[in-house]
């Protein structure tokens, strides 16, 4: 069977399914949950490949789930990636009322994709005429919220790392991969968008410490931290000036905890941010700028300051002959007038730090209206949003993995990595430490 008869008939069987896949994303996104925590999602993946026959490996990096599909050959391995968990959006009318987790960022229709992919695969039997192995991975925690309490995991020894791909990194599970692929549900003027970079950065905790007093009757014995901290935040717009446009910097600050009692001077006060950018270099010199602005805060109120810096993204970077692959796929969906190559997003993700060690891709397909992570965020079109990105992974699959994986090898010989796996970690122990 050649190229196009396989997808033809892949493309068929997702149709076949079309209700299903559907299904699973619906059920996952009635039942947001945040990252490290996603059971009910992990659960419903369990069930599919449970289903489909396939074995699994589950509570990887906790929740993350693995099944595998075997070629004719197992020469190379494609990972198809889907994420399990929300992001924050108390204000979503589909939020979770306890957590105000939400899935207002369309990681449901990730898995589900991903395991439509997987039931594609294997209702056609097309895996004994694909030089290479599948492996399906339900991955944690990408959003990179609830910082203290991850960091508190990791310092628990439960994780490495904040996002969970970087886990993933960590605990071996893309050793024997060769290329990555996966997509993002997004707004935009066409259907779906190949390529394209996004920021990396550095996150950070902080905790400024002051002095108790009574507020009304004695405020001028205490050392106040809210100050401090706002000090700190005005020292960090003064900055603002000097990051350049170039740089794609984003620094924006939250605090997480503003005092204990209104008629107590503050003297535990908490924040959390990013600092984002292009290139890593960028990110560490506005990161030292923002440091010390905080630092600043404290000095000028006589406060402390505890500065936390945690392992953040890598910015993506660009696989070409992954990216030429399937930009002919999306054109072959949508039509050549609904297919655009991708600029630079300053938003990020952790699988900008896989696309630093093999050839990885990310396009962006539309489907939903409203602004990400916001109250307004919804799926108006399943089809686009669900089933064109299945099929888009399925034809994929085939380009890289038919003709004795010629397309995983042309991938690769285009393709220079900026890490290994080991100097990947090294550098952030290295970064994290200085």
């Amino acid at each position: 069977m050649n190229k196009q008869a396989m997808k033809e008939k892949l493309c068929a069987a997702i149709d076949a399914r079309r209700d299903e896949i559907i299904a699973i994303g619906t059920k996952i996104f009635e039942k947001p949950e945040l990252g490290y925590k996603e059971a009910f999602a992990a659960d419903v993946v369990k069930q599919t490949f449970a289903d489909l026959g396939l074995e699994y490996r589950s509570e990887i990096a906790l929740t993350g789930v693995r099944a595998e599909m075997k070629g004719r050959d197992s020469k190379v391995k494609v990972a198809v990636l889907g994420e399990l968990d929300a992001v924050v959006c108390p204000e979503h009318p589909h939020a979770d009322p306890l957590t105000g987790a939400a899935h207002s960022c369309g990681h449901n229709a990730q898995v589900a994709g991903m395991l439509g992919v997987a039931m594609a695969l294997k209702d056609t039997g097309l895996m004994d005429e694909l030089d290479g192995d599948v492996a399906f991975m339900a991955v944690p925690a990408e959003e990179f919220v609830e910082l203290e309490y991850r960091n508190k995991l990791r310092n628990e020894g439960k994780i490495q790392f904040l996002g969970g791909k970087q886990e993933l990194i960590a605990l071996g599970e893309f050793d024997d991969i060769d290329v990555t692929m996966m997509f993002h549900s997004a707004t935009g003027e066409r259907k779906i968008a190949i390529g394209g970079g996004s920021n990396g950065f550095i996150g950070k905790l902080i905790k400024y410490i002051g002095k108790e007093a009574h507020s009304g009757g004695a405020p001028h014995l205490g050392i106040n931290a809210l100050n401090a901290a706002m000090l700190g935040l005005m020292g960090i717009h003064a900055q603002r000036e000097t990051f350049q446009d170039k740089d794609h910097i984003r620094v924006h600050p939250i605090i997480t905890k503003g005092g204990d009692l209104v008629n107590i001077v503050p003297a535990d006060v908490r924040m959390e941010t990013y600092v984002r950018g292009t290139e890593m270099d960028a990110i560490i010199d506005a990161s030292a700028k923002v440091d010390r602005a905080l630092r600043a805060g404290a000095y000028a109120v006589g406060a402390e300051v505890e500065i936390v810096q945690l392992p953040g993204y890598l910015p993506r970077y660009q696989a070409d002959a992954l990216n030429d692959m399937f930009y002919e796929n999306a054109v072959a969906l949508v039509g050549e007038d609904e297919v655009s190559l991708g600029g630079h997003g300053a938003g990020s993700s952790d699988i900008g730090d896989v696309s630093a060690i093999m050839p990885t891709i990310h396009p962006y397909v539309g489907g939903v209206t409203g602004q990400g992570h916001a109250s307004d965020y919804a799926i108006a079109d399943p089809e686009l949003a669900y089933i064109v990105p299945t099929k888009l992974m399925a034809m994929g699959l085939v380009d890289l993995l038919v003709d004795g994986a010629a397309g995983v090898a042309k991938c690769q010989a285009d393709f220079q990595p900026l890490y290994t796996k080991e100097t990947y970690l090294q550098m952030w122990a290295d970064l994290l430490n200085n």
